[in-house]
């Protein structure tokens, strides 16, 4: 056959596929391959994603919730109740949250419509006198345009397919739901189940691994709710400090987006920003400005390194990757999970190479951490 061809050279016989050729075609071919099998995985996956996105929120929030009903559970309560608690207890929180937002909302939202007509109204004088080249005539028309587009047909479509966004919305949040509940009360049950096609060493490694996911979970979600949490309230005190309208809406949203990494705690500064210019002037709007770059310095220099420990052991570029490809396969969504997806691949591929130092247990010939090579 070609593929085994031997040619004869001084005697010897060669392999056309072991000279420096065939090996590179060999390697290429494999690579396409590999990436062939992952890309239809992909595919596959976004097509069944109403199932596949709820239970990886699921599992990252078990992953959080988890020490917390291992807890109780050592304290002597039985496991469906322990469930049944921390269960209850984020629903609670969740509720609290949202109510919080409504609430806030509806009760100054006459004051935000005042003082947004007052604020367009000094931005446009600023524009008309500033230093900037704009005429009247070109206000007028970037108006139009804003009511054009805004009684489009393109705007209209876009509400049908917001209201199948919303139904999609609900349908997954009552999935994930669900499936958090069995996780939280079944989920070493599950992975035992999982796991019983594996035997001995391979079984160590996939319980390792296993082990290792659920750290970097926890970890990442507990550290990123941590440093959300002081993001939220530093800005939430600014901007209640400088009277921008709905500030405890905004905060909440800075919590919120700070589960985006480098960008999310940063669009939604802006964003507070763009409220205190409409409502209350260039001038506070500069100031939020400035508070909330620095409480983002403050979050990468200080908070970041101390909270967030080794639990997202990624370069800033391979986040920014990551991010960009969650962004295009599942828009903002994707941008929530793929960072902790990323940190668990990272994690289990060094435990299935044996580069993670913490799986020693699993490999006897493996030289101790930190010792120099022989």
């Amino acid at each position: 056959m070609a593929s085994t061809r031997y040619v004869a050279e001084g005697g010897r016989r060669h392999s056309t596929w072991q000279d420096g050729l065939g090996r590179a075609g060999s390697r290429c071919a494999q690579i396409l391959l590999l990436l062939t099998l992952i890309t239809v995985a992909v595919y596959g996956l976004l097509q069944v994603r109403l199932l596949v996105i709820p239970v990886m929120i699921a599992l990252i929030l078990a992953a959080a919730i988890g020490p917390f009903v291992n807890l109780l559970r050592r304290k002597g309560v039985p496991g469906a109740l322990a469930t049944g608690i921390a269960f209850l207890g984020l629903l609670v929180l969740l509720g609290i949250v949202t109510t919080v937002i409504v609430l806030a909302v509806r009760s100054e939202w006459d004051e935000l419509v005042a003082a947004a007509t007052q604020g367009l109204d000094e931005l446009e004088a600023f524009l008309l006198t500033g230093p900037l080249p704009v005429t009247q005539e070109q206000l007028m028309e970037g108006r139009q345009a804003v009511i054009d587009f805004a009684t489009s047909q393109q705007v209209r479509s876009g509400a049908l397919t917001g209201l199948s966004a919303a139904t999609e919305f609900i349908a997954g949040t009552t999935l994930m739901i669900v499936v958090l509940f069995f996780f939280l009360k079944d989920g070493a049950k599950i992975w035992n189940f999982l796991l019983r096609p594996f035997k001995g060493r391979r079984e160590a490694k996939l319980r390792r691994a296993g082990r290792r996911t659920l750290e970097v979970l926890g970890g990442y979600v507990r550290g990123t709710a941590i440093i959300a949490l002081v993001d939220a309230t530093a800005i939430g005190i600014a901007l209640l400090i400088l009277q921008v309208p709905l500030a405890i809406p905004l905060a909440i949203i800075v919590f919120l987006g700070a589960f985006i990494p480098l960008v999310g705690a940063t669009v939604a500064g802006v964003l507070a920003a763009l409220v205190a210019l409409v409502a209350n002037g260039p001038v506070v709007a500069l100031i939020v400005t400035i508070i909330v770059i620095a409480v983002n310095q403050l979050e990468g220099d200080l908070l970041q390194p101390i909270v967030m420990g080794k639990s997202l052991e990624l370069h800033a570029l391979v986040i920014l990757f990551a991010l960009t490809a969650g962004t295009i396969l599942a828009g903002i969504i994707g941008a929530v999970l793929a960072v902790p997806l990323a940190a668990v691949a990272w994690a289990i591929l060094q435990v299935w190479t044996a580069e993670d130092p913490r799986v020693e247990d699993l490999n006897p010939d493996l030289p101790p951490a930190g010792s120099e090579p022989t």
